[in-house]
């Protein structure tokens, strides 16, 4: 009767003992889900944009962008997904809609809002997108209204996307080497001002990517038969992305949270799939897998309903899609270069 008793016993505590560690789990689950973002916020360039241009502006609402996916052009200058695609659905939401059509997409403002413009850049550039302080004033005005409260700004992050046309505008017109340092400086000191202002906003953490290799660009590695980058152009862009480092350390001193702001390293992530293609299935790595037929015409070109462009074999394995942006692939795998890292994995908590 004792043993029998004892057994009893052991069974309560047993079942006691799992039903807390399972309470435990949930817990730390629901703890988890707390913790982690709910809602992203992008600025930025085309690099981001998923679809705030107007339809009659860019090649990227025309043929052939958008064939992979959603199959049909959505904004996105790419053959399908891009960067903050990828950024979305690792924090467990779905892209966020363009700001364009918030209005429009209100049962979708939980996850976010991309502010993103094709072209623009921290300052003004060559053509009229909206920069990146008044894409920020668009989320003020957002937060005025009341479309995002308090409680949802505590559990967001913000991610700018910069690809360099602020350096395209300068070098066109200015271009002086002399004045490079200055206009470095004053580059990376706005964004740091940015990412403060969207801070003080109320949002929980703020990340920013740094420059790609823009030496490694389909324009410029065909200056080398697509063998090689411009090495030259890549040591500049060093220089933006070690200052902005630089200064997100400062931000981050200032707050006493090292993980309050973030710089993901696009650089290294573009670098590490370039410099070994085949470990992400990466065949082509140079050259664009759509462009113009000559140099008159660029991908999506069409005249007289007569398309002037060409598109490679496989996609699927070609790193840059035209001149300047990557294929989904090429994205894919600059994502999966990050994704390892400690400072990306930080978004999370």
């Amino acid at each position: 009767m004792m043993m029998g008793t004892q057994k009893q016993l052991c069974s309560v505590l047993c079942l006691s003992l799992t039903l807390l560690l399972l309470s435990g789990e949930a817990q730390s689950k629901r703890i988890m889900q707390y913790l982690s973002p709910t809602t992203l916020f992008v600025f930025g360039d085309s690099y981001a944009d998923t679809g705030n241009l107007k339809l009659s502006e860019p090649c990227s609402w025309k043929d052939p962008y958008g064939v992979t996916f959603p199959e049909k052009p959505s904004g996105r200058f790419s053959n399908g997904r891009v960067l903050t695609d990828y950024i979305a659905r690792y924090l467990g939401l779905r892209s966020p809609g363009p700001y364009k059509l918030w209005k429009l997409m209100k049962h979708q403002l939980h996850n976010g809002i991309n502010f993103a413009y094709g072209g623009s850049g921290v300052f003004d550039t060559l053509v009229n997108r909206p920069n990146m302080t008044i894409q920020i004033s668009y989320l003020e005005q957002l937060i005025k209204e009341g479309v995002y409260t308090t409680s949802s700004l505590n559990k967001s992050v913000a991610y700018l996307s910069i690809c360099g046309n602020d350096y395209t505008t300068f070098m066109i017109k200015d271009g002086s080497t002399k004045n490079y340092p200055s206009f470095i400086a004053s580059m990376v000191n706005q964004t740091a001002m940015n990412m403060r202002r969207i801070h003080s906003l109320g949002v929980r953490k703020v990340a920013v990517g740094g420059i790609p290799p823009l030496g490694c660009l389909p324009p410029f590695t065909g200056l080398y038969s697509y063998k090689q980058c411009n090495n030259t152009l890549n040591n500049f862009i060093a220089i933006h992305n070690h200052q902005l480092n630089q200064a997100v350390t400062k931000l981050n001193q200032q707050v006493k949270d090292q993980s309050t702001f973030l710089v993901f390293d696009i650089y290294e992530s573009f670098m590490s799939v370039l410099n070994n293609p085949s470990k992400s299935n990466i065949k082509e790595k140079f050259k664009a897998c759509c462009d113009g037929i000559s140099i008159r015409y660029i991908c999506g070109s069409v005249e007289n309903n007569v398309k002037k462009y060409k598109i490679c074999d496989h996609p699927e394995s070609t790193f840059f899609w035209d001149g300047l942006h990557p294929t989904q692939a090429g994205w894919l795998a600059v994502y999966q270069q990050l994704q390892v890292t400690r400072t990306f994995q930080q978004i999370r908590h």
